[in-house]
């Protein structure tokens, strides 16, 4: 049997090193990926453009400016003189946000008033505007803290804070959301390159006609299916170091786990994607189909409902069971526990389990349907 088993692993080894297209494809386009998506796929918003309508025209106002542009988060475009211009900035989006000060800022301030300060930012893209309001805050609290600082060494008090909250950031103290989204896009390019790649492998036996030898040979369908799939679990293993590396000098991702562990889940995973492709390939008549198919299955679902970009526990019930129809689900798991957090296998040792059942489940339907095809 593992004779047999060799011999179609050595025979598909040695097609696909004739096709140099194809293996340049399956190692350069995943880092290409990598790339665009990494740079392109960002939630951090930096450089918000904003426009100051300043009617007060103080020492006070100059300050809170000073001390929002100093910051990588806010840029100054313009200063404007009246109320018509503000609407004409945010339609135009010349600015996401316009400051308005009231008139009356410093005089409320030198006589202990409160002093209301207006923010008019884009709603439109309800993220963008979430994180503005959140920058926003944040400098107006400062600033205010600042002035009650001043207030109170001018009165020879002292401030009492009784909660004194500070907030520490574990795992990604920059909050870089690029941190959080490569090793969900590692898990989406490892699934389209695993499946789309070995999908084309039996339709291309099929194409070519030998398909008939192979089925008159005393070689089953098992056989045949794993014989197929061992030489693409090396293939994919050398394109997940790719990954890792491209991550890494693009981007710092570093591997603070296992590197076992990370090799560990990474075959559970290939198998459980190669499975997938591999059932695409048996049931498909042409490599077309076969590349519609595999397109669909991988890209699609890894994309949407991965938890890649969308996180999974705040979609309805029943899309949350829908999101088990990918392996990348539980891939993602792993490669944040590893990479981001540095846990041991206690923190996912129910994804491998969920990997081997899936990849299990589609090998024995691809070994059936082959075996169906056989027969016919």
């Amino acid at each position: 049997m593992f004779h047999r088993i060799f011999a179609i692993a050595r025979k598909e080894a040695r097609q696909l090193r004739r096709d140099t297209r194809m293996l340049f494809i399956v190692f350069f386009f995943p880092v290409v990926l990598l790339a665009i998506f990494g740079y392109a796929i960002n939630f951090d918003v930096h450089h918000i453009k904003i426009a100051v309508y300043d009617q007060d025209r103080s020492e006070y106002t100059r300050d809170f400016i000073n001390g929002l542009i100093s910051s990588e988060y806010f840029d100054l475009v313009t200063h404007i003189d009246d109320d018509a211009q503000i609407k004409q900035l945010l339609d135009e989006k010349i600015v996401q946000a316009v400051v308005v000060f009231p008139n009356d800022l410093s005089r409320k301030l030198l006589s202990q008033q409160e002093v209301k300060v207006q923010f008019l930012v884009d709603g439109v893209d309800g993220t963008s505007a979430n994180v503005i309001q959140n920058y926003v805050n944040a400098a107006t609290y400062s600033y205010s803290l600042q002035l009650t600082k001043e207030y109170l060494a001018v009165t020879g008090k002292k401030l009492y804070v009784p909660i004194d909250l500070k907030p520490r950031f574990w795992f990604n103290p920059d909050l870089q959301s690029t941190r959080f989204l490569i090793p969900g896009l590692m898990g989406m390019i490892l699934i389209i390159t695993a499946v789309i790649s070995i999908s084309l492998s039996i339709v291309r036996e099929k194409e070519r006609g030998t398909i008939e030898q192979i089925n008159v040979s005393p070689l089953s369908s098992l056989e045949f299916i794993l014989g197929k799939t061992i030489p693409y679990i090396v293939i994919s293993l050398i394109n997940a170091t790719i990954v890792l590396l491209a991550g890494y000098i693009l981007f710092g991702i570093v591997i603070k786990g296992s590197i076992l562990l990370l090799l560990l889940g990474t075959i559970a995973f290939l198998f459980a994607a190669l499975s997938l492709g591999i059932f695409m390939s048996t049931i498909a008549d042409s490599q077309q189909v076969a590349f519609q198919a595999a397109n669909v299955t991988s890209l699609l679902p890894s994309l949407i409902l991965s938890g890649f970009i969308f996180p999974i526990e705040s979609m309805p019930a029943p899309i949350q069971v829908l999101t088990n129809i990918t392996p990348a689900k539980f891939y993602i798991v792993i490669l944040r526990a590893i990479l981001l957090r540095g846990m041991g296998i206690s923190a996912f040792w129910q994804q491998l389990i969920y990997l081997g059942i899936f990849g299990t489940f589609f090998i024995v339907l691809a070994t059936l349907a082959d075996k169906k095809s056989k027969m016919k």
